[in-house]
């Protein structure tokens, strides 16, 4: 009742009966005071017109509509924020009231939202403020003096709830109101990120209803937020919507359905200011327009319609695609062990499926997309043929570069370089013809596949008949609409689950259910309350950490996360450690002190945060607002930098195959050439934890994603460093990445070169013996039991190089060169130099693996060609822009080389700096 009440007063605020019905005109503007919040959390509230509200920090039951395994509570977000996009809730909006000026006559009642009422999305109307601004609430005797504007606060709940409409100043706001959504209002960006593409139709679908509403007198009418939210979580899952049933997503339905069939009041012109004043705007010109606006109602009705039919033949799509990918996917499992034995072909589709948001950001998404050309490799296998979908158009000259580096697998064999071989019929690299169809739209590969006809046949035509599976990258809607069109299975998880558990906040829940060791920290945070408590209290706990970092949940390689030395810059802790030291551990937990501690920590973090916190990528967030902003609207985790000096980062590869079996395939030690919280290579295989810790450790993980419904190839990234007070190594798991890595295409490409076996349980890389050792060993054991014809490896591999004067020199020319400088491969010791080479049109980044031996020894090689190569491009007035320095001074570090005996590249020549240390 109270609110058709509502209804009727804005509808016609100039009758007194209506006005009558209002008891209490202040009461809609009653506010909740931020300085009474408790910090506990509150308990669900009811209300008498609507379902329960959830506290903002409770957690929500969730429970997966395409997963075929049940979520538990464990796994959904700790506060408001679904990750699969059901709720939103937006971070508290700072809110000021403008004072409006001085009126003669009645206004009417803007709409405010109750203080209780659910959340589901905020809509604003043409005339609302960009920064959310909203007009107070007129007195009694409808003059509204001029008051200093107090800030509103709002609960998260509030704030996605609210429905903003600010009336004209200057006119009677029942003439010339638009009826639109604001698409670029805070409120509906932050339904758009989470609820993804669902939203967008949902919007899209009223488009047709906006657009005739516009031309017609509609005082206040508005889009319900709520009903929105509803059909934008449901749309995939509803019939076709007719007439009747997108009336209630719009406000005012009674005035609304009244022009729908072809009623309503036309306006005789958009500008209309004039017009309103002389009391004609909005009136009836004739029967000759009604029928126009009724038959242009009939036509918007019409094309919705055919939209909705297209949408509903898209879910059907998209429903079919995930029952056979299940389909498929058991009958893998029921012939993995006969599959994996005999002869097959494996479709490589190195696609970055992630969010559009992401790869909007990601520069030269297509580059990055074809880093994995060692996936090449998997021909190793004798039984495999490789079909590699590229998204970039590989010229002839590269073509024949990888056409003679995989021919090479029979001299590696033998030696022998004669014994080199045509493989072409075991590999194909195929391009989509739809590459450049798309310049603006950041499609990730699989997409662009979809789109791509011809080249869908081409596969199936090399499919036909012979066993096969798809290999892809991160996993898209768009990977099981190719599988399906292929009619082959999808060696990868479900997107849905990949998405759930693929962000920062997802691994974070995958490693408490495996029970291994993490750094402390808090996730799912999407509010700065939340973030500021959280991080006071990990503050407080953890006063032995110095460094604190901020990661967004769906960013990739460091791009989102940002980092402070909150203790080196916090003025109050010399008084905390005093207070603590006097009160002893005990004592401490329990005082007083402590909890004043907490107030001036949390005191002092916001103006702290503001100043000290650097982000990684400063080009994307270049202040601490940029970044906080991308990470309250995605959500994000706070953790614990380790407090040691001695730190080493490490990744594993695994792979859950079909029969559930859990595999590890890869390991190494980062390399860290642009900042130690960016990866930019690694040392193969790896050597910093003891192999029997790491394999108990990935033996859980593995364990607790195979029960979560994770499939396929994916890494966990791993932090090991010496705690300063016991003296003993901690581990802690810091990352997971639900994909096939780079790092396990070097590794493939390792493997291809060494003809050599890797042991993850052992972290030992074995190779054939090369003919000087074998020579050796020869002449060592004569006369007693031969050797073990195998020799210890390393590698030194990266696919992150760049330089921009790699541009100016072709491909050709540069490996002529670097052949010259002693820069190459040795196929009899099967140690050297290989580069991975991704494109040939801006020729500004490449790969580069190098194998020997000794860990030391190989390092140095590595830095040795980089300088080589900087030397050859570069002119002494013109150096380019590069990351090969920093490469070089960071395996300087590594090898804890001192300024006296350091490489001294920039003094002397390599092959004498390496002479003088051998």
């Amino acid at each position: 009742q109270q609110v058709e009440m509502d209804f009727k007063i804005m509808l016609d605020p100039e009758n007194t009966d209506n006005k009558a019905g209002l008891k209490h005109p202040n009461e809609e503007t009653r506010l909740p005071l931020i300085t009474k919040q408790k910090s506990a959390p509150m308990c669900s509230q009811k209300t008498g017109k609507g379902p329960t509200v959830t506290n903002p920090w409770a957690l929500p039951a969730f429970h997966s509509l395409a997963s075929p395994l049940p979520l538990v509570e464990d796994d959904t977000p700790k506060g408001t924020l679904s990750l699969a996009g059901q709720r939103l809730v937006l971070a508290a909006a700072k809110r000021t009231l403008p004072a409006p000026p001085v009126v003669s006559r009645a206004a009417p009642l803007p709409e405010f939202p109750r203080q209780h009422k659910k959340s589901a999305g905020a809509i604003y109307g043409p005339y609302s403020s960009s920064k959310g601004n909203m007009p107070p609430l007129p007195s009694s005797n409808s003059v509204v003096s001029a008051q200093k504007p107090k800030p509103e606060w709002r609960y998260p709940a509030q704030q996605l709830e609210s429905e903003v409409h600010i009336p004209s100043q200057t006119q009677d706001p029942r003439l010339d109101r638009d009826v639109a959504v604001h698409q670029k209002a805070p409120g509906f960006l932050a339904l758009q990120h989470h609820h993804h593409s669902s939203l967008g139709r949902a919007v899209g679908s009223l488009e047709p209803t906006e657009n005739p509403l516009k031309d017609h007198t509609l005082p206040l009418a508005a889009i319900n937020g709520q009903k929105l939210a509803q059909i934008a979580s449901h749309l995939g899952f509803e019939e076709n919507p007719t007439e009747s049933a997108k009336v209630p997503v719009i406000k005012k339905q009674s005035a609304v359905e009244k022009v729908l069939p072809g009623g309503g009041q036309r306006r005789r012109g958009q500008g209309g200011s004039a017009g309103a004043a002389a009391g004609t705007q909005g009136r009836w010109d004739g029967g000759g327009q009604q029928r126009r606006a009724a038959g242009v109602i009939r036509a918007s009705w019409r094309s919705w319609n055919h939209l909705a039919r297209l949408r509903n033949a898209l879910r059907e799509a998209r429903r079919r695609h995930l029952e056979n990918f299940y389909s498929r996917a058991k009958h893998l499992a029921a012939n993995w062990n006969r599959i994996r034995t005999s002869r097959r072909t494996i479709i490589h589709i190195p696609s970055l499926g992630y969010s559009q948001h992401i790869r909007e950001h990601i520069p030269d998404l297509a580059l990055q997309q074809n880093l994995q050309m060692g996936r090449l490799c998997d021909i190793l296998d004798a039984n495999v043929d490789v079909i590699y979908i590229c998204p970039l158009a590989l010229s002839e000259e590269l073509l024949q570069y990888y056409h003679k580096l995989l021919g090479l697998q029979a001299a590696v064999r033998s030696g022998n370089p004669e014994d080199m071989a045509d493989l072409q019929d075991r590999f194909k690299i195929l391009t989509p013809e739809a590459i450049n169809s798309f310049p603006e739209h950041h499609m990730c590969l699989a997409t662009v596949l979809k789109y791509s006809p011809r080249t869908l046949q081409r596969l199936q035509v090399l499919l036909q008949g012979r066993d096969a599976y798809v290999v892809g990258g991160v996993p898209h809607l768009d990977d099981l609409a190719v599988a399906d069109e292929l009619q082959v299975p999808l060696l990868g998880s479900e997107p849905a689950v990949a998405r759930l558990y693929g962000t920062k906040s997802g691994s974070k829940r995958i490693f408490a259910s495996a029970g291994v060791p993490t750094p402390p920290g808090e996730w799912d945070i999407h509010s700065s309350e939340q973030l500021l408590r959280a991080l006071s209290q990990l503050v407080l706990d953890n006063l032995e950490v110095r460094r604190w970092l901020f990661k967004v949940d769906d960013e990739r390689g460091g791009d989102g996360t940002a980092f402070c030395d909150v203790i080196s810059h916090l003025e109050c802790y010399p008084w905390i450690q005093r207070e603590r030291q006097g009160h002893g551990p005990e004592v401490w937990s329990e005082s007083r002190a402590r909890e004043l501690a907490l107030v001036k920590i949390s005191q002092e973090l916001p103006g702290l945060l503001a100043q000290h916190v650097q982000p990684v990528n400063e080009k994307r967030f270049p202040t601490w607002e940029k970044f906080l902003q991308t990470f309250l609207t995605q959500g994000g985790v706070i953790e614990a930098f380790p407090f040691s000096a001695g730190v080493t980062n490490l990744t594993v590869d695994l792979l859950i195959e079909p029969t559930g079996e859990v595999t590890l395939v890869s390991s190494g030690d980062q390399l860290h050439a642009e900042g130690p919280l960016r990866s930019s290579g690694t040392t193969i295989p790896q050597r910093s934890v003891h192999p029997e810790v790491l394999k108990v450790l990935c033996s859980k993980i593995g364990e607790a994603c195979k029960s979560k419904g994770v499939l396929g190839y994916f890494s966990v990234d791993f932090v090991a460093f010496t705690h300063p007070q016991t003296r003993e190594q901690q581990v802690w798991a810091t990352d997971l990445d639900l994909c096939y890595s780079d790092q396990l295409a070097l590794t493939q490409l390792l493997m291809y070169m060494t003809d050599g076996n890797l042991d993850c349980g052992s972290s030992c890389l074995q190779g054939p013996l090369g003919s000087k050792e074998s020579k050796s060993q020869q002449v060592q054991h004569e006369g007693t039991k031969p050797p073990a014809p195998g020799s210890p490896r390393c590698a030194v591999a990266s696919s992150q190089l760049w330089h921009s004067s790699l541009s100016g020199i072709s491909y050709n020319l540069l490996l002529h060169m670097c052949k010259a400088r002693g820069v190459g491969f040795d196929l009899q010791e099967k140690q050297g130099t290989v580069f991975v080479l991704y494109e040939d049109q801006k020729r500004h980044s490449l790969g580069m693996i190098t194998i020997g031996e000794d860990l030391q020894g190989v390092l140095l090689t590595f830095a040795r060609n980089l300088f080589i190569i900087h030397q050859e491009i570069s002119a002494p007035n013109m150096q380019g822009e590069t990351n090969f320095k920093m490469a070089i001074r960071d395996i300087e570090a590594i090898l804890g080389v001192t300024a006296e005996n350091k490489l001294r590249l920039e003094e002397e020549q390599p092959w004498e700096a390496d002479a003088r240390k051998e």
